[in-house]
């Protein structure tokens, strides 16, 4: 494996610090973005293949994830508030455009910030976005959890100090990563979930057709929270896709290597195709 440089920073958006971790060097940006709970560390893996391969990637912990402020207020959150994040990354990076997305949450959030700022979007990658044929899955699987937040609170407090308590460099890469998603307060995490799933989940339809960036679209089969359905959708929807389906819901996580190696070469595209289009006008 390429060892690539790896360096933590923060920014501030709306009075809110984020925290994010940057990998590798040059102009060719790609921010990766978390699932619903997930702290940032689950794209490690992928930002450093796409670092060893040329890329200069970060990935963010949004508001009331990881490292990142939680507050309580479900105000505070919403999927387009998500995508005003990245570009409010970008903007205090400098960074004129960026490949965008990630995984579930991550995706949409992607989505949102190439509906609010199309120039700033140079590629879009979303795995497993959640759309029309999640919503009801989604919510079955998250209310539970904002019960037990509102109500039961205890339950994940207790929670938090058993998973704080285990050393993360004791246990495998998702074990570990398992234990920091269950690391929440219940307040925040409440309101986090409140705020996603009782706004708009995603752009409209009709926003995600006028989407002109070039995309990566990674569907899994039989996931009930991210039905193959919705990746495939939102596939025919952009007018520039790549649609890829997984061999299972944990290839990407567990036999990365296929998945690693499309996304780089579709990383690769987005940039080299303007490249080739200068030395042709030059």
């Amino acid at each position: 494996m390429t060892l690539v440089s790896e360096r933590i920073g923060q920014f501030f958006h709306d009075g809110h610090r984020l925290e994010y971790t940057e990998y590798g060097g040059g102009d060719r940006w790609v921010v990766l973005v978390h699932g619903q709970l997930m702290p940032r560390r689950m794209h490690q893996p992928l930002a450093r293949y796409l670092a060893g391969a040329g890329a200069h990637v970060l990935t963010v912990d949004l508001l009331g994830h990881g490292r990142s402020d939680r507050p309580e207020d479900p105000l505070e959150y919403s999927m387009t508030a998500f995508g005003e994040q990245i570009i409010a990354l970008l903007d205090d990076r400098g960074i004129e455009q960026a490949i965008v997305g990630g995984t579930s949450l991550g995706a949409n959030a992607g989505l949102e910030a190439a509906v609010l700022a199309p120039e700033r979007v140079r590629g879009l990658i979303a795995e497993m976005p959640v759309l029309d044929n999640a919503l009801e899955a989604g919510l079955l699987a998250f209310a539970p959890l904002l019960f037990l937040a509102r109500f039961l609170p205890a339950s994940i407090q207790g929670t938090r100090l058993v998973t704080r308590a285990v050393p993360r460099g004791v246990v495998p890469f998702w074990a570990g990563i398992a234990l920091d998603t269950m690391d929440q307060r219940p307040g925040p995490m409440a309101a986090a979930i409140h705020g996603i799933f009782f706004g708009r989940i995603a752009p409209s339809s009709r926003q995600r057709k006028r989407i002109e960036a070039p995309a990566l679209v990674v569907g899994h089969p039989r996931d009930p929270v991210h039905p193959a359905a919705d990746a495939a959708m939102l596939a025919e929807e952009l007018p520039d896709c790549t649609f890829v389906e997984a061999r299972g819901i944990l290839e990407w996580r567990f036999r990365p290597q296929r998945l690693n190696e499309i996304a780089a070469e579709f990383v690769s595209r987005c940039y080299d195709s303007e490249s080739a289009a200068r030395r042709l006008q030059g």
